[in-house]
């Protein structure tokens, strides 16, 4: 494995991580390309626990990324401290991460991905103190997806760290306790992501096939 590309995300990243939070790492990899000429294609993940690790073959990740996947996509948006691995290729990954965005991608993925979290919300056992702190949590990344994917959809960046973790937090806790709260929140979303943005209707894919064909050349195995 050829790690291109890796860093801190999760709730560190978003400023929101407390005294217990987990450290959570995302990252990319190169495959050898001869392992795809045969008759098994190569393991595309790799997931740990100990630590939280989780790492994608370069063309799974460009997949993830092309169809707005918000977990995947905040690797190249992170800010630079929270980088660990940083390749020539990493950073060519990063100079053409406009590349990868469309309005119909992001709208589906930050949207479809919020609304996720609000069914958890809405479904929850309000006696239950463990389900409590999870309904926190769901709401937290409710807001926070909603904030991405907007400026997103109105601005063409992807801001990774909160610039009000504070109020993040108070949200969390206020629509745990009362998820209906949301439902405003998630219908002037909607709204926004229905007028036009400044994203493209399709993802610019030329950039993209150009990087990963120079990836799978840098890792041609040399001839014993």
């Amino acid at each position: 494995m050829h790690l291109l590309l890796s860093g801190i995300v999760g709730s560190t990243a978003y400023g929101l991580a407390h005294a217990d939070s987990d450290l959570d790492r995302l990252g990319l990899f190169a495959a050898p390309t001869e392992q795809f000429h045969g008759l098994h294609r190569p393991v595309e993940s790799h997931v740990t626990t100990a630590p939280d690790t989780t790492l994608h073959e370069a063309a799974k990740w460009c997949r993830l990324a092309l169809n707005g996947n918000p977990t995947a996509s905040e690797l190249v948006w992170l800010p630079a401290e929270l980088y660990e691995v940083r390749t020539p290729l990493g950073e060519e990954l990063i100079g053409i991460r406009r590349s990868f965005l469309s309005e119909r991608a992001v709208r589906n993925a930050y949207l479809g991905y919020a609304t996720q979290q609000f069914r958890k919300l809405s479904s929850r056992d309000s006696s239950d103190e463990p389900s409590r702190r999870r309904a926190s949590k769901h709401a937290r990344h409710l807001v926070r997806l909603v904030r991405q994917g907007l400026a997103l959809h109105e601005t063409g960046e992807l801001g990774i760290r909160l610039a009000d973790p504070a109020q993040v937090r108070e949200l969390g806790e206020r629509y745990a306790d009362r998820p209906d709260l949301a439902v405003d929140l998630l219908a002037d979303a909607e709204s926004r992501f229905s007028r036009p943005g400044v994203l493209p209707a399709e993802p610019d894919e030329a950039p993209v096939e150009s990087w990963l064909r120079r990836v799978r050349a840098a890792h041609l195995s040399t001839p014993s």
